[in-house]
């Protein structure tokens, strides 16, 4: 037992005094804790510095004074925020001593927007605000157009090394902000014009009448796209509900204002359409964020469209009161985007997307009552339409649930004869397992030889699953492949998926590197992104990468995983004495070779799937996955060049 300390020792040993205080000073806690503010530094961390910027400029627009913002990625790899607005105040704050245009690039919560008249409605209040971006760019310029002047004051890593000038007149108005990411603190300072793009087209959809540019001014990737929809969320769920066959005639859209002291103090825009399939796409913005976790202008929305279905339905006697439709079944094929719009937002949840203002419930809930009410009393027949479809959902969803009993497994414990030849790791944290879907019993054998049986898990499936985006969740439940991984994942499906009965951290797709592979993998992953998006949402999926190549020299081997790889290794290494094998599938490996190059965590590509975009998700699940082939084939046709004509068996 180690000896106690005697007191001089122990007062040398927790010596903890005003000394041991760091005092950052402006905008140093952003620089020594990137993550705190921007969320990480990755290349996601690296766009938010974008959205920073933009917001600046969408709130100008939501105050009424801002028409078009274009953002410019530089030749030089910076990137440039123009607006029309009013531009960033360049007088001086007495209290500072400093003009306004620096306080608010250099103090962290120095803007308009904090209890100011500057802003009514902003979507600001929700990010970190500018002067984040400026702390974290190697080099900063802000140029304010106002009151015939151009100004121009230039920054480096949140510090003034040009103070404010006034550099000439002008007739423009506005703000440009170019700015330069620190590759000090990112992990990458490499812009990506898709990226951006997609979230520009959001913007655009959710602020009727404004122009968003994107330009791209990078030597060989030149390009420009201009995104304006004056049709505003109309557009937004036209374009969500793109080559579905619609049950309605055209969308249902309102949009509400209601007032305080005589000022707009809320907006409420909805639309939303019906479609023949069984999807819910449900997009959720307040004051232009969107609130991935919902929120009380979702939970408005929802309870609101069912009363009305309902009491429609009950009224012309189409059920009985005692059979009334759940919101499932009410919005089964929906596709709808909310957008909400209020002073002093409150934001909640694990990542800050959930609105919390209780008032926005009813508010919501109200609208939805009046106004889709009254659209099916003006149409009833399809109103009928719309029930009979309703009614349909819910005979399949009671099906649904005595399938779903069946895939249940009464504790994670249980032996591990379960369906679909698991095999189970020894390993019970789940924080340090992961199991592998492997296509076909050849792959599957040679997988369960050669993992770590420590933490490894291994679920062979027999064929391809059934394509969930031409199902309802009745049918789907009663495909053994389907049925197999909701039993050993453990963690339900739907709604009733919970995040906290998950067996396993890491779901991998391990497929052939083929066409059918491919194939299986899309299969998968559409059944993960409708009836367990959570997982690829919090980073649980994962698509193993196995080599397509092998070359044996002096009795070494190495793997490629490229063509570009192997050309490169021969024009460095010669062609001489080499015997090269090219790999079909996983089942043509050994075990010692599939764990060497695709399962050893040392050694293995994983690649993690996320929801960056979420929006052209649900588009390309559509058109690959949906009912109509023509989609496909004009896919096949404008992507074929891309395929290795190897990878296509005779």
């Amino acid at each position: 037992m180690d000896e106690m300390l005697n007191e001089e020792e122990i007062g040398k040993s927790v010596k903890y005094d005003a000394s041991d205080i760091q005092v950052l000073e402006g905008l140093e806690p952003v620089r020594k804790r990137p993550g705190m503010y921007i969320g990480s530094t990755d290349e996601h961390g690296l766009h938010h510095l974008v959205t920073e910027v933009v917001d600046n400029s969408i709130d100008e627009a939501l105050a009424g004074y801002c028409t078009k913002i274009e953002v410019i990625i530089n030749f030089d790899g910076s990137c440039s925020v123009i607006d029309n607005g009013r531009g960033i105040p360049t007088g001086i704050i007495p209290k500072e001593n400093k003009s306004a245009v620096e306080v608010v690039l250099t103090k962290l919560h120095a803007g308009g927007k904090f209890g100011g008249e500057g802003y009514k409605i902003s979507g600001g209040l929700h990010g970190v605000g500018v002067s984040c971006v400026n702390a974290l760019s190697k080099y900063m310029r802000a140029d304010v157009y106002q009151n015939g002047q151009h100004y121009k004051i230039e920054f480096s890593r949140g510090k003034v090394i040009s103070p404010l000038e006034i550099i000439g007149k002008t007739d423009k108005r506005g703000t440009t902000i170019t700015f330069m990411p620190d590759d000090e603190i990112f992990e990458t300072t490499v812009f990506n014009f898709d990226t951006m793009k997609n979230r520009f087209r959001e913007i655009a959809f959710l602020n009727k009448g404004l122009v968003i540019s994107l330009e791209d001014k990078r030597e060989g990737q030149e390009r420009k796209e201009v995104f304006e929809f004056k049709g505003g969320i109309v557009e937004f769920v036209d374009y969500l509900n793109k080559n579905r066959e619609t049950l309605l005639s055209a969308p249902v859209y309102f949009n509400k204002f209601n007032k305080k002291d005589g000022e707009v103090d809320n907006e409420v825009e909805v639309c939303f359409q019906f479609n023949e399939g069984y999807s819910e796409i449900i997009n959720a913005y307040a004051n232009n964020i969107n609130t991935e976790e919902g929120g009380t202008h979702l939970d408005g929305f929802k309870a609101g469209l069912t009363k009305v279905v309902n009491d429609y339905a009950i009224a012309n006697k189409i059920i009985k009161e005692n059979e009334k439709l759940s919101g499932e079944d009410c919005r089964e094929g929906i596709t709808a985007v909310i957008s909400v719009k209020l002073r002093n937002p409150q934001f909640e949840g694990q990542t800050k997307t959930k609105l919390g203002n209780s008032e926005m419930r009813n508010i919501v809930y109200k609208a939805v009552v009046d106004e889709f009410g009254d659209y099916l009393d003006r149409n009833p027949v399809e109103a009928k339409n719309l029930i009979m479809k309703s009614i349909t959902a819910k005979r399949a969803r009671d099906a649904a649930r005595n399938a779903r009993e069946l895939t249940r497994r009464k504790s994670v414990l249980e032996n591990t004869t379960l369906p679909g030849k698991l095999a189970d790791c020894s390993e019970k944290d789940r924080r340090y397992c992961e199991i592998y879907i492997v296509e076909g019993d050849s792959a599957g054998g040679t997988a369960k030889s050669g993992r770590d049986r420590r933490f490894q898990a291994i679920l062979p499936l027999r064929g391809k699953i059934l394509n969930v985006e031409k199902a309802r969740l009745n049918k789907i439940l009663e495909n053994n492949e389907i049925k197999s991984m909701i039993t050993a994942f453990g963690c339900g499906i739907g709604n009733e998926f919970n995040e906290d009965k998950l067996r396993y951290d890491k779901i991998i797709c391990m497929t052939d590197a083929d066409v059918d592979g491919a194939h299986i993998r899309i299969l998968l992953l559409t059944f993960f992104f409708r009836y367990m998006r959570p997982l690829i949402e919090h980073g649980h999926v994962y698509a193993a990468k196995p080599p397509l190549y092998k070359v044996t020299r002096n009795k070494d081997d190495y793997y490629f995983y490229s063509d570009q790889e192997l050309e490169e290794w021969y024009q460095a290494n010669g062609r001489k004495g080499c015997a090269q094998q090219r790999y079909k599938g996983l089942g043509e490996m050994d075990a010692d070779q599939l764990w060497e190059t695709t399962m050893d965590p040392e050694h293995r590509i994983l690649i993690q799937l996320t929801m960056e975009d979420a929006i052209e998700a649900e588009k390309y699940f559509n058109d690959l996955m949906g009912e109509d082939s023509e989609l496909r084939r004009k896919f096949i046709e404008e992507n074929a060049n891309l395929v290795d004509m190897e990878d296509i068996d005779a």
